[in-house]
């Protein structure tokens, strides 16, 4: 609001066009900050530091125990909220597991529909996709096809019990 009144905007039409009394914006403006924000306001300085001091490492948890080790008694929530609002996070361990790592140089087969996936018209496009259980059922004695939950109630036998 400041920002317009230097720009010769008055408060009484701003606040009109945002649904606002302007004994609002004044009481807000007089009002001292709340307990909260001057705690939050001593306690990103020392977030950033151990944050940086980690190398940009740390996470909220460990971020809060250095934080009590130094004597700052503070809760995660806190930690993880002020972490957020500074857009500081930790490092996620482990890395995602690839089950395939493809060849760059092999052949590839040929994408014959332009991954465009719509047909038109009835029977104009036919595509398959091999489940990931299919090689182990493929080494199955009986060659059966994974059964969705329909069919595989449909086979079962009888129970002894009915």
């Amino acid at each position: 609001m400041d920002h317009l009144r230097e720009r010769g905007l008055g408060v009484d039409p701003v606040c009109r066009v945002l649904g606002l009394s302007s004994s609002t914006y004044f009481a807000r403006k007089s009002r001292p900050q709340s307990a909260r924000r001057l705690r939050d306001e001593q306690l990103m300085p020392l977030i950033e530091g151990v944050h940086a001091a980690s190398g940009g490492t740390y996470g909220a948890r460990r971020i809060t125990r250095a934080l009590k080790r130094k004597g700052v008694d503070v809760a995660r929530c806190t930690i993880e909220r002020l972490m957020a609002e500074l857009g500081l996070e930790g490092v996620i361990r482990g890395q995602r597991r690839r089950t395939t790592v493809a060849e760059p140089s092999a052949p590839r087969p040929p994408d014959l529909v332009d991954r465009n996936f719509t047909a038109s018209r009835p029977d104009e496009l036919w595509v398959a996709r091999y489940p990931a259980s299919f090689s182990r059922q493929r080494r199955d004695k009986r060659h059966r096809l994974p059964l969705g939950p329909r069919e595989a109630r449909a086979s079962r036998p009888p129970s002894r019990h009915s």
